[in-house]
């Protein structure tokens, strides 16, 4: 609900709240302008009567003396018969320029109060004003459970993308967004009677004025007692009129001075009121807080950003949220999904998952996790896709899950598996997930595959959790989504180094660069393109010819270093490994970067040990190229034979003599010693255990067997500290890239 009402209204006077926006900002330079402007004379220098008497000096025909709210003086005066205006100097009397209202800002206020309407434009900008102030209301209160509670407000926000900058935006212009929206709309009450209009009646004229010779105005006492800065009009008495006399408006109240004897003849103070009613008028404007304009205008230069942003968001779940096209019945659904989603990024995931499944033969049936049947009679397999929310909290689209739970009549051949969607950087990654786990199985429900959870919409890792579904329901099919898929780079093969072939377990090390353009003219230097900006460890996704679903592999070098290297291991019927390993050089490829900061090694001197097997040692090696400051790195990888597949030993060896590798230590299990590197790290158990207890860093790279097995052993290595794996995985000190 509350999101609805945070959207709607934002949709629907989108275009009139950037017109509102655009124009404030424009008008919130005006006072910023006047001021700079205006001479300030400093407090208590300069007196009405000192200024009056200097303007008359200048302008004989003086007949009213302004200052502006920014500080500026403007005398109106006639000459010759004509009327005159001049912006003047306080402290000598002379003009510094004439002075007109600009007719540009003329124009953009009347466009900002207005749309240039008249009252029926008053009435729409009041409008737009009042949705203004709700829409801040409910952004702030989405933006507080997205950040997990008032506390963490002021915290870096997670996430990334269209929806990471709507937020980011918002926490730094809601007060003053907030701020122009109240006063307008209190404003814009008063005018048309839907708040009581203060009024502020000043004086009546004096009954005895002593009508004798007027004095110089530079010597009326009751002027000489007023400071300049608290002054905003004085009207001078008609000439030759000894009756009349001088009205003096100043930031206190309202009165009367006799032009000879100077003696303030009635003075009224402001009402309370009239004080508020001017307080708000400079909260929306600026005008005599030039500073606060600038921060109001600054804050309504993000409404064009938030609303294409908003206007974007609102779009990607529109579209994730249409009904899906041969959705099968409850009631003849071979396989369930049930989707959790606050934005609808979740669904994209769930549609492609069931295209694919329907693709392979499935009947399938999809739904969000509020819809949860009370049974599936046909289905053999339910999996659940959820986001969370929040501070742990579950997605609009399953707050209703739990409580259907209690009802669902588990089936005995049904079986269940979790996928999770959330972002690292939130306190409780993926909570909701686990929670809906948890509560399946409390239900009685058998897991088909233990959950597991996708950190920032990552496609190569829905993939894999796809290829593993496929296995363990032997049906095949491959899962390929990517919400925010990358532009391709051509990318041309121009080294290769191979291994392995004798173990038959042929691994390779490719170097690409940049693609020269096709075409070139041979008498020109040859034209190649830079490569993209990456480092060890982040991924290149290649889709192969006829394939559907990208592969992804880890990334041995940086992009300072002027290839992009990977090293890959040619799997049994591997359509992707096949296809690179086919390449020679002079061969191009078409591949896209995925930036994955949360595998890199800590920066620093606490020791980093590295840990991998096979392919796996291709982004440890990168990071060993990158430590050229000699911080302490080890290596533990496990190969096959030391003779076919010591993958970068030629390398490794120069790296442990320039310091950048501290020490290393291999492992090959077809080798008279038959070991793996679990059994290395066993060996070094006291030192790998010091190191964890002085700070250490542990990164792992392989495959998921090879992962779990070195999980198990640093377990057993940290048994006599109070720390495990999990511990260290909480801390960013235990790191993994596993396949």
């Amino acid at each position: 609900m509350l999101r609805q009402l945070h959207g709607l209204p934002g949709l629907l006077a989108a275009l009139l709240l950037v017109t509102l926006a655009a124009t404030g900002a424009v008008l919130a330079l005006a006072p910023a302008m006047d001021r700079a402007a205006a001479v300030i004379p400093a407090a208590g220098e300069v007196s009405v009567a000192e200024l009056a008497g200097r303007v008359v000096e200048h302008y004989p025909g003086t007949e009213q003396i302004v200052r502006g709210p920014s500080g500026g003086v403007i005398v109106y005066y006639s000459r010759d018969g004509q009327p005159g205006a001049d912006l003047v100097s306080p402290l000598t009397g002379e003009g510094i320029a004439p002075y007109e209202p600009s007719a540009f800002f003329t124009w953009v206020r009347d466009l900002h109060r207005s749309f240039l309407l008249d009252d029926a434009g008053r009435m729409l900008a009041g409008a737009v004003a009042a949705v203004m102030l709700l829409l801040c209301i409910s952004g702030t209160l989405l933006l507080v459970r997205r950040s997990g509670g008032w506390t963490a407000l002021l915290r870096p926000l997670p996430g990334s993308g269209g929806k990471r900058i709507h937020a980011e935006l918002a926490r730094f212009a809601v007060l003053g967004l907030l701020l122009s929206a109240l006063t307008g709309s209190y404003m814009a009450a008063q005018r048309f009677g839907l708040l009581p209009e203060t009024s502020q009646i000043g004086p009546a004229f004096p009954a005895e004025v002593a009508g004798g010779q007027p004095a110089p105005v530079a010597t009326l006492s009751a002027l000489s007692k007023v400071d300049l800065r608290e002054l905003r009009e004085l009207v001078f008495p008609y000439p030759d009129d000894p009756q009349d006399v001088y009205s003096l408006t100043t930031s206190d109240g309202f009165g009367f001075v006799d032009q000879a004897t100077g003696e303030l003849l009635k003075y009224q103070s402001r009402s309370e009121g009239s004080v508020i009613q001017q307080w708000i008028v400079s909260l929306h404007t600026g005008e005599g807080l030039w500073w606060l304009g600038l921060i109001l205008g600054a804050a309504a230069l993000t409404v064009p950003v938030l609303s294409i942003t908003g206007i974007t968001i609102w779009w990607q779940r529109h579209r994730a949220s249409e009904q899906l096209p041969d959705n099968a019945d409850v009631s003849q659904a071979e396989a369930v999904i049930l989707v959790g989603s606050e934005g609808n990024t979740t669904w994209g995931f769930a549609r492609a998952l069931r295209a694919s499944l329907h693709q392979a033969g499935l009947r399938v049936h999809c739904s969000e996790m509020n819809a949860l049947a009370d049974h599936y009679p046909q289905a053999s397999m339910l999996l659940v896709l959820t986001s969370t929310y929040g501070n742990g909290d579950a997605p609009a689209s399953a707050r209703r899950f739990m409580a259907r739970l209690s009802e669902f009549r588990e089936g005995k051949a049904l079986k269940y598996a979790v996928l999770g969607f959330g972002d690292r950087q939130f306190p409780n990654f993926c909570q909701f997930a686990l929670d809906v786990d948890a509560a399946l199985a409390r239900k009685g429900l058998s897991r088909l595959h233990s959950v597991e959870l996708i950190d920032r919409c990552c496609a190569s890792q829905f993939s894999e959790w796809g290829d593993r579904i496929s296995e363990l329901i032997r049906t095949p099919f491959s899962l390929t989504y990517d919400p925010l898929p990358s532009p391709t780079v051509k990318l041309e093969l121009v080294e290769r180094s191979d291994y392995g072939l004798a173990v038959q377990a042929p691994t390779s090390i490719l170097r690409f660069e940049a693609a020269e353009q096709r075409g070139w003219p041979k008498f020109l230097p040859r034209a190649r393109k830079a490569l993209p900006s990456f480092e060890a460890g982040d991924l290149l996704g290649v889709i192969p010819p006829q394939g559907q679903a990208a592969r992804f592999y880890s990334l041995a070098s940086s992009s300072t270093d002027g290839v992009l290297e990977i090293c890959v291991r040619k799997k049994p019927g591997g359509l992707c490994s096949g296809y690179l390993h086919d390449l020679k050089p002079g061969d191009r490829i078409d591949g896209f970067l995925r930036h994955n900061p949360d595998f890199r090694p800590a920066v620093g001197n606490t020791p980093v040990i590295l840990i991998g097997a096979g392919a796996g040692i291709g982004p440890l090696t990168g990071f060993i190229r990158k430590n050229t400051k000699g911080n302490p790195m080890y290596l533990y990888w496990g190969g096959r034979n030391s003779q076919s597949d010591f993958l970068y030993q030629p390398e490794l060896g120069r790296y442990l003599e320039d310091n950048r590798l501290t020490g290393l230590n291999t492992a090959f299990s077809r080798s008279d010693e038959r070991a793996y590197v679990q059994d290395k790290l066993r060996q070094d158990e006291i030192a790998v255990r010091q190191m964890v207890r002085t700070g250490a860093q542990i990164l792992v790279c392989g495959g998921r067997d090879m992962a779990e097995g070195v999980k198990q052993v640093i377990d057993e290595i940290l048994k006599p500290l109070p720390v495990d794996v999990e511990t260290l995985r909480a801390e960013g000190r235990y790191l993994e890239d596993v396949y």
